[in-house]
């Protein structure tokens, strides 16, 4: 992993209406298991890649999709490090 970008929620069910939406637009993303490092909250965060942010963005706006932040994961000195990009 060099780095991933990841979208994590307050709830399941934003996560799941953000699923949905993506799935209806030329998106490249994936549902997966919030990392520990971000959240114990909610189990559902969307990764996906920093090409498309701009869009994303758009496309949760558009959807009034609530979501909790946006995060840069990355390793560094061998280290997962976790940088908030809202």
């Amino acid at each position: 992993m060099n780095e991933m970008y990841i979208i994590s929620f307050n709830s399941t069910h934003q996560a799941i209406k953000c699923d949905k939406a993506f799935g209806k637009n030329e998106i490249d993303y994936t549902v997966l298991p919030t990392p520990r490092e971000i959240s114990q909250s909610c189990g559902m965060s969307i990764r996906f890649g920093l090409e498309d942010i701009d869009t994303i963005k758009e496309i949760i706006d558009q959807n009034q999709i609530e979501y909790k932040s946006m995060y840069r994961i990355f390793k560094e000195d061998g280290k997962k490090q976790v940088e908030e990009i809202n």
